[in-house]
């Protein structure tokens, strides 16, 4: 297959986000942020209150992308076979023959996902991560590409099932579009006006194959060694930061990575800078981690403390933009900042290195 140039990847980046944006209006940072995700190879959690356009988002992405698209609502009496498939006898032949599930398709919507119990969110867990199902003893592949948008409500909790730390460490990202400003609202009703129906559709920029060459072009943007000791140094943090129960694992930082090449794609660079590190760590990382119980009692959640290992982890001088200067490589003590301090009033002996058990 062959791979699509950084500056190509860009230009057509660029032109599904505008095509996006016909319908979803405003947030294009967070919609650059779902792009990315998928660019990077990588499945996305939209985690946002109802009606801010999590569904509208998946649609219209597959739209432009060009993917066949199916969506699978999330009930509390769905089952596993009910996504991946299960056999069933036919009379005609006598024998068992594979009904294949909604989950073999280009672009799965995972609506609700935390409205279903644990063993359906399961099934999810091979094919997000080794791209193929198994059903009997028997293995499908499926068919790249292959993504999953999922949504979640982070409010609600009434009759849902939080995803475990093993299934959201499958998500690359987890990005929130929050409210629209009030000129954007009042845009959305001006353009349902002027389309004089409820459906939206837009016409595709590319196609699937177009879309793996444009993945497989995000393997040739070059990334220095400062910036990979960058995102060591960034998960790592996670993992001192006094506040935090269980810290990032090595999937968070190849996250990073790969996050990092597609927003370097996205602006149609060949190479990888600082700044597209620090644009993709909170969704990348905030996920991934879990606080001391006690953390919540004074409501410090994984985004702050992510924040706060962000700003206190310097950058490398590297790219063409100007960043926090620090030593290549350098790895930096745990920060004592304002979560620290409130930890110390807990705790009492700073600092309180985690133990990496969990309860």
């Amino acid at each position: 297959m062959q791979p699509i140039p950084a500056a190509e990847v860009g230009r057509l980046a660029q032109q599904v986000l505008d095509r996006v944006g016909t319908v979803m209006v405003g947030k294009r940072d967070s919609l650059e942020l779902v792009l990315a995700g998928i660019l990077a190879g990588g499945h996305v959690l939209l985690e946002d209150l109802p009606g801010l356009g999590k569904t509208l988002t998946a649609r219209t992405f597959a739209q432009a992308l060009g993917l066949d698209f199916r969506r699978l609502q999330f009930t509390p009496d769905l089952l596993p076979a009910d996504v991946t498939g299960s056999f069933l006898y036919d009379q005609r032949t006598h024998d068992f023959t594979f009904r294949a599930g909604p989950v073999f398709t280009n672009l799965l919507l995972a609506d609700e996902i935390n409205r279903t119990p644990p063993k359906t969110q399961a099934a999810l867990l091979e094919a997000m991560q080794e791209k193929q199902v198994s059903v009997e003893g028997v293995t499908y592949r499926l068919d790249a590409p292959f993504h999953v948008l999922a949504t979640a409500n982070p409010i609600e909790y009434e009759g849902t099932y939080p995803l475990p730390e093993a299934q959201l460490d499958r998500f690359m990202l987890r990005v929130s579009f929050g409210y629209p400003e009030a000129d954007e609202e009042l845009n959305v009703l001006r353009r349902r006006m002027v389309r004089r129906r409820e459906e939206s559709e837009v016409e595709p920029v590319v196609d699937a194959k177009t879309l793996l060459r444009m993945q497989a072009g995000l393997e040739e943007i070059e990334v220095e060694d400062s910036i990979c000791r960058y995102l060591v140094s960034l998960a790592a943090a996670t993992r001192e930061h006094p506040a935090v129960l269980v810290g990032s694992s090595p999937r968070g930082s190849l996250a990073l990575l790969l996050l990092s090449r597609a927003r370097a794609a996205l602006a149609g660079r060949d190479y990888v800078i600082p700044e597209d590190v620090k644009a993709v760590t909170l969704p990348a990382l905030a996920h991934r981690i879990t606080l001391r119980p006690e953390m919540w009692l004074k409501r410090i959640d994984p985004v702050s403390v992510v924040a706060e290992v962000l700003a206190a982890t310097p950058a490398p001088v590297s790219g063409a933009l100007p960043s926090h200067a620090g030593a290549p490589g350098q790895r930096p003590s745990p920060s004592r900042g304002r979560l620290a301090e409130l930890e110390d009033d807990l705790l009492g002996e700073p600092p309180y290195r985690s133990t990496g058990l969990r309860g």
